[in-house]
């Protein structure tokens, strides 16, 4: 068989058998080779192509390795058999308009986002130092699966942090870590009852509420009052699962005080198959009063799921969470045999060195004090620039505040103004779960501060001050 192959013998060209695999490729997908046809021994290619033998036999390896060719012991290569595609039509190789993703160069841009932690002030060398550490000491776990809850010390080294911290109650048995919160909660929903009926605060996750949705559950939304989440509406509406916020209300940002909880845990105790889920997404940082305990710290009766995360404390793109199960979803999820952890060994395992070290709560110290400042003076500029013409909520705790302003600008048209102005906030209609709501009177902004550089505050509260008065 006459086989005519012209290689590219220049620097950048591909290697010269990854050339020898590609032209042999397309001769016999074209059907310019023919099936069950010999091809040229390597060494006859070898020497009609002037290249070394070992090129060849690489090519021929790959197309083996494929299923282009197959071999006959002492006969050579030959030329497998392969259908026809049902469609000539080659594919086409661009990606529809309405896929394509835009890149905004936010380089200038100035961020009042919630979603996010200070980088600037993670101690990333002492991070690294734990991570050399863990791998060092227990670079054999590396090379086994996880525990599908997590690795046990690590779920212990979380277990001493949280009952020190939040003063939950549990043992390691209890936890279970997983690669965010969303990923907890989609397991959660498969252990607790099928036809379970959801509530959520009412303005919410909303992704916790589209996950819900998209899972086929029933969610109902309950307002807050002046105590946080209405417990004469949860009475009213009788929902079997309860998620809230309680130690900063997500987003509005108000605290719950103990005689809602007490009033919240009553209610849950009423009937077996209740259950609240906690979400305690950022009660690391508390400014104007000491760390308030869970919600789970006084439920007597096994009825509080408590959800954490370390991505407000640390860094959002570790990914770590983790869920404290009761003793009878715990049971339930033992039973299941075929979760697999979806966080990765080496960063648990730079976690509980982290933890135990005393870096972790070295660095939640610092990072109280710096926010507590930032957030000080943040607001301090808010109340300079727009001189009573605006009301702060929610900012004794947590990584952000609500302010309402009193313009004539809705919400939609100040965050068109901001965006072009280069300033990234959200709007409370972003957490309305239900869009038939009535709208508030005043338009309401999610300050984040995490993100903001302490330099870009003034020219920050400028920006803003443009976006909600043109001026």
């Amino acid at each position: 068989m006459d086989i005519t192959i012209t290689l590219d013998r220049s620097e950048k060209a591909d290697y010269i058998y990854q050339q020898i695999y590609q032209k042999l490729k397309n001769e016999i997908l074209s059907r310019n080779l023919l099936p069950h046809s010999k091809v040229p021994s390597k060494r006859e290619l070898a020497e009609k192509l002037k290249v070394s033998v070992n090129s060849v036999n690489s090519a021929y390896q790959q197309l083996l390795a494929e299923g282009y060719l197959y071999a006959e012991e002492r006969k050579g290569f030959f030329v497998e058999h392969l259908d026809t595609f049902s469609s000539e039509e080659q594919p086409s190789s661009s990606l529809p308009d309405d896929l394509k993703e835009v890149h905004i160069d936010q380089s200038d841009w100035i961020s009042f986002s919630h979603m996010s932690a200070d980088t600037d002030h993670f101690p990333m060398k002492s991070w690294f130092r734990c991570e050399q550490k863990a791998a060092a000491r227990s670079y054999r776990t590396l090379g086994d699966m996880s525990h599908p809850q997590g690795i046990y010390e690590v779920r212990a080294a979380i277990t001493r942090l949280i009952s020190l911290t939040r003063g939950v109650k549990c043992r390691p048995e209890q936890i279970v870590i997983g690669a965010g919160t969303q990923v907890l909660m989609q397991l959660l929903t498969e252990l607790l009852p099928q036809d379970a009926v959801y509530a959520m605060e009412e303005p919410g996750y909303r992704r916790m509420y589209q996950l819900l949705q998209h899972t086929g559950k029933q969610v109902k939304t309950i307002m807050l009052d002046e105590k946080g989440i209405s417990i004469s509406e949860i009475i009213r509406q009788n929902p079997d699962v309860l998620i809230t916020t309680p130690s900063h209300q997500f987003p509005a940002g108000a605290i719950m005080p103990v005689s809602r909880r007490i009033q919240l845990l009553n209610w849950a105790a009423e009937q077996p198959s209740r259950y609240i889920i906690e979400d305690d997404y950022d009660s690391e940082f508390k400014y104007d009063v000491d760390s308030i305990p869970a919600l789970q710290s006084l439920d007597r009766f096994q009825n509080v799921i408590y959800m954490g995360t370390f991505s407000k404390s640390l860094l959002p793109g570790l990914r770590i969470s983790y869920m404290v199960l009761p003793p009878e979803l715990l049971r339930g999820y033992k039973k299941r045999g075929y979760d697999l952890q979806t966080c990765s060994s080496l960063t648990q395992i730079a976690l509980q060195e982290f933890i135990e070290s005393g870096e972790y709560q070295k660095h939640i110290k610092k990072m109280k004090q710096h926010y507590k400042e930032k957030r000080e003076r943040l607001i301090s500029a808010l109340e300079s620039e727009f001189r009573g013409e605006i009301t702060v909520k929610g900012a004794n705790a947590g990584l952000h505040f609500v302010t309402e302003f009193y313009t004539c600008r809705t919400e939609q048209e100040i965050l068109a103004h901001a965006a072009a102005q280069q300033l990234e906030i959200f709007g409370m209609s972003r957490f309305r779960l239900k869009e038939s709501r009535p709208q508030p009177d005043k338009p309401a902004l999610i300050i984040g501060f995490a993100r903001l550089r302490e330099e870009d505050i003034q020219e920050g509260v400028r920006r803003l001050r443009r976006a909600v008065y043109g001026t």
